[in-house]
């Protein structure tokens, strides 16, 4: 009996205090001076990265990984990824899952939020025609498969039949030294060569062949079109280049 006076005297003292009692939330209701001195109006999302700037909305994870590997023109692990967004691993794991279920069709994107109910679930089941794939230890959008061939008949009728002067050496470098990286492409040619890749790849003249075992970038090479537009049965037919080059440039003759 003498404990419950003593434990009931100590709860007392600290209400009169100013402590927070059980019930103080319910009796005493928050006021308008307290939402100035508190959280901002309006809800927020859960995420909170050194990437948000003061006096913007918070972004979400998922729309931010979103954003990045769309302009993205090289697969991104999941370690590039985090460094970028500056967020744990173990989280952008999970991103990565949540976005591939909703382009799959099974789930729905957004970093869980604290502040209000999940109201996406009506959004659930529309299964879109690109998905998140992993290709050599990192993640790169992708037409799913039953839509390539009408994409590549969009991208080949979309395009002018002429390939630009650039186009054409940067084929060249691709056919002698294939398969090659993107980057080792614009070491020879000095010179940035995403776009032209990127039209090569929409004729259908190159393709993925394989990926770098050591930096994980993708190597390309030259496809059947190539040849037919060529009128050559192998790769091996083309002719040598080396002499004619200047001074016989090393690199490009063939065995």
């Amino acid at each position: 009996m003498t404990n419950e006076i003593e434990e009931a005297d100590v709860a007392t003292t600290a209400v009169d205090e100013g402590g927070a009692g059980p019930d103080t939330a319910a009796e005493h209701p928050t006021r308008p001076d307290d939402e100035v001195d508190g959280a901002t109006e309006g809800p927020e999302l859960s995420i909170v990265t050194p990437l948000d700037v003061p006096g913007q909305p918070h972004l979400d994870l998922d729309r931010a990984l979103e954003a990045i590997l769309f302009i993205a023109d090289e697969p991104q692990s999941v370690v590039h990824l985090a460094a970028a967004v500056q967020r744990p691993v173990a989280e952008v794991r999970a991103a990565i899952a949540r976005l591939r279920a909703d382009y799959d069709g099974t789930g729905v994107s957004g970093e869980p939020r604290t502040d209000v109910a999940d109201a996406n679930d009506a959004a659930r089941g529309i299964r879109r025609g690109f998905e998140l794939r992993e290709v050599g230890g990192g993640w790169r959008f992708y037409v799913r498969t039953e839509y390539d061939a009408l994409v590549s008949d969009f991208v080949i009728a979309q395009t002018s039949t002429r390939l630009s002067q650039a186009a054409l050496e940067t084929l060249s470098v691709i056919a002698y030294k294939q398969p090659i990286s993107r980057s080792q492409i614009a070491s020879i040619r000095a010179v940035n060569v995403d776009s032209v890749v990127r039209t090569l790849l929409g004729r259908g003249l190159i393709t993925e062949v394989d990926t770098d075992a050591e930096t994980g970038a993708l190597l390309y090479g030259t496809t059947e079109l190539l040849l037919t537009n060529l009128g050559v049965n192998s790769i091996d037919e083309l002719p040598h280049i080396s002499p004619l080059l200047d001074d016989g440039q090393e690199g490009f003759e063939r065995d």
